[in-house]
């Protein structure tokens, strides 16, 4: 799955004015990215690479808000869904735009703009339930929304909140002063919320005969695009992480959902070269490192992946990494430059 170019050479650029040489080319290595995978003329690269790159670059730098202050760099794309929004009426019609054409550039999140009698919200959804561990990636993704809509008014627009469904402990006041307004973790939904008086704001550049034409190439890109097969693998993970926190869905319950019999389900994720436990394994020591660096405490780790005490967790993180979990919280708190 390939997204826009742009985006990482923002997150490139950004982290070139924090970080030494060595640091970027390292980040690079480490999500199998060269220099020329991202410069032209290249025009897309993998989705997965761009979500390790913003965690490897927060790691690096020891600042898990890395990715939301690179989202507010975001001014400027040469996406069709960025010169149909900068060519658009007012920011309605700009969210409009996003929520239909926005899947052309990132198959894995989609858009829904959803009207309230007080507000206005601007809801994402994964359509590929995989991305949703990235935490550093989503967090990058809607701020940088803001920052596109800040660009394309001209104004210091300000949503009323922006809302994540994960947790980062002591660090949400970090985020809210970074952005300017309030930005709430733990949420039901992922989302942006806006007032209603904010979606007339008007778009400098509009230009109603250029945009009807572009929403007529966009309207083919769409028509002749096939939507990427989902793997059953992404499948499992949408299920499992939607159950948490507290709970692992069992095998026979997500081949349930999922309208298959357990051997079928079996099967299936062998043709895929796993298995359901090494699924459960891999999102759990995934997200429970993601926990640790968000600054969430063990016990509360522990019951959000679905273990029975503390000491089932920490016996099950030594053995994913080697080491426990609070030497982990330690080394990740003091990274090497």
């Amino acid at each position: 799955m390939d997204v826009d170019i742009s985006r990482i050479q923002l997150l490139t650029r950004t982290l070139e004015d924090h970080a030494s040489a060595t640091v970027v080319e390292q980040v690079l290595s480490d999500c199998a990215l060269t220099r020329s995978d991202i410069e032209p003329p290249a025009k897309r690269y993998s989705a997965h690479k761009e979500a390790l790159f913003v965690r490897h670059a927060c790691d690096a730098l020891g600042d898990i808000t890395f990715g939301a202050r690179a989202g507010l760099e975001f001014s400027s794309s040469s996406s069709i869904t960025a010169y149909i929004s900068k060519y658009s009426r007012d920011l309605k019609q700009v969210i409009e735009n996003t929520a239909r054409f926005h899947g052309i550039i990132d198959p894995a999140l989609a858009f829904n703009l959803r009207l309230s009698g007080n507000a206005a919200s601007l809801e994402a959804d994964w359509k590929d339930p995989s991305f949703s561990r990235y935490h550093r990636r989503t967090e990058f993704l809607l701020f940088g929304a803001i920052a596109r809509m800040r660009a394309l008014t001209q104004l210091n627009l300000n949503p009323i909140e922006i809302r994540f469904q994960h947790t980062v402990g002591q660090h949400q006041a970090t985020y809210q002063k970074i952005g300017g307004f309030p930005v709430t973790f733990g949420a039901e939904r992922l989302e942006i919320i806006l007032s209603l008086p904010s979606l007339e704001t008007p778009i400098p550049t509009y230009d109603p005969s250029l945009r009807a034409h572009l929403v007529e190439f966009g309207e083919r890109l769409l028509a002749e695009r096939q939507s990427p097969r989902q793997k059953t693998r992404a499948q499992i993970e949408g299920l499992i992480t939607d159950a948490m926190p507290g709970g692992i869905v069992q095998v026979d319950d997500a081949a349930s959902q999922l309208g298959l019999s357990p051997r079928t389900l079996a099967r299936r994720l062998a043709d895929e070269g796993t298995s359901y436990r090494e699924i459960v394994e891999d999102l759990r020591c995934d997200l429970a490192q993601t926990f640790i660096k968000n600054g969430m405490h063990l016990s509360e780790i522990s019951y959000s992946l679905g273990y029975s005490d503390q000491a089932a967790f920490s016996t099950a993180f030594k053995r994913w990494t080697g080491q426990a979990p609070t030497a982990f919280r330690k080394r990740v708190s003091h990274p090497l430059s």
